[in-house]
């Protein structure tokens, strides 16, 4: 992918924002997979592994693409979903909700996974969404190094974006695993975060919101 100005990757506000270098676009994926797989070489022999081992030989170059390619693709614009809208001809005027959307991010002061479910919800101002578009926008913030706070505010804000609507409601519900894994090792916790904004600000909405996704 051609370079590109970082102000041109995200319009939202500087808090709202993946924190990414200047020149987080010069690299081409193949360049950043031949970087990262050197460098995990290095990590590996530290940590004393043998790579010679049949096991291993190929460790460094799966964990790079798995970074590039998979668990953090949603460092690259080229990756942002295109949404597909459709005219709301037959006038639906109450709630979308799409719950228990797989949500797989990584932690970005450990690296860790965080697992959960996302639940969304719009009311539509002429336009509708395909469904799957729900999805895989939760899945491209998702694909990144994260805070579930910003998470949650991404998802909103992309979705307020695209239907051209503010009425609209994000609830995850995730586990941390540097939180099960390490540290405290308490594996049985889950932390819920949440943007309720328009129409979703009302009591009533809102209540109809969680009780449609059991909470």
């Amino acid at each position: 992918m051609p370079a590109q100005n970082l102000a041109d990757y995200e319009t939202d506000a500087e808090h709202y924002r993946t924190p990414l270098k200047v020149n987080a676009f010069e690299l081409d994926d193949e360049t950043k997979i031949a970087m990262i797989s050197e460098h995990f070489t290095s990590i590996l022999n530290i940590l004393g592994l043998d790579l010679s081992d049949d096991s291993l030989k190929g460790t460094p170059n799966r964990i790079a693409k798995m970074y590039v390619k998979e668990i953090f693709s949603g460092l690259n614009p080229a990756n942002k979903p295109v949404a597909t809208l459709f005219e709301n001809r037959y006038r639906y005027s109450e709630m979308l909700v799409e719950k228990n959307i797989a949500v797989f991010s990584n932690c970005e002061h450990h690296f860790v996974p965080i697992t959960g479910k996302a639940h969304v919800a719009y009311i539509s101002k002429g336009k509708v969404i395909g469904l799957s578009k729900l999805n895989r926008i939760v899945q491209y913030y998702s694909r990144r190094p994260q805070v579930q706070e910003r998470l949650t505010i991404q998802i909103a804000r992309e979705i307020k974006r695209v239907l051209n609507t503010d009425d609209v409601a994000v609830l995850i519900d995730a586990n941390h695993h540097c939180v099960s894994s390490r540290g405290i090792q308490d594996a049985g916790s889950s932390t819920i975060t949440s943007s309720f904004s328009g129409k979703f600000r009302d009591a009533e909405t809102k209540n109809e919101f969680l009780s449609n996704i059991g909470k």
